[in-house]
């Protein structure tokens, strides 16, 4: 059985909590620094994770692709968080939220264009659905 939906689940109720929690948090502080204080956190608790299940030596194996990929990745997530967190600062977490998660109607663009992939008429018409919400939500 796969299990990959319980982590996605998983995923959107962290993600979910994410919002609200730094909501609370970056009252009266500077949306950097807050970032700052997050990936600080994230950091610690990633690396903690891979040292426990003894995979550290798996960083040695990584290609140049694969890591200049995964860095640029990181550069992506970082400017995605200073962002998000200066746009909670500003605005409230009900108009942030459902633009921040329209980046799921862009990220299957992007699957298509670059990695080939290829949408069902389900999958697109959802996208469609979930640009047409976060429309009706920010208005």
């Amino acid at each position: 059985m796969q299990t990959w939906w319980i982590y996605a689940l998983l995923s959107a109720l962290f993600a979910s909590l994410t919002a609200i929690l730094a909501k609370v948090g970056i009252k009266g502080v500077d949306s950097d620094v807050a970032t700052a204080i997050r990936t600080a956190v994230i950091l610690v608790i990633a690396w903690g994770i891979v040292i426990a299940k003894g995979r550290i030596g798996q960083v040695t194996l990584l290609s140049r692709h694969s890591l200049a990929f995964i860095a640029l990745s990181g550069v992506a997530t970082g400017l995605s968080w200073l962002f998000y967190f200066r746009a909670l600062q500003l605005g409230k977490v009900t108009q942030v939220a459902p633009i921040d998660k329209a980046s799921l109607a862009l990220t299957l663009l992007l699957g298509v264009v670059f990695l080939g992939e290829t949408l069902s008429i389900k999958t697109a018409m959802g996208a469609g659905l979930i640009l047409a919400g976060t429309v009706v939500l920010i208005l």
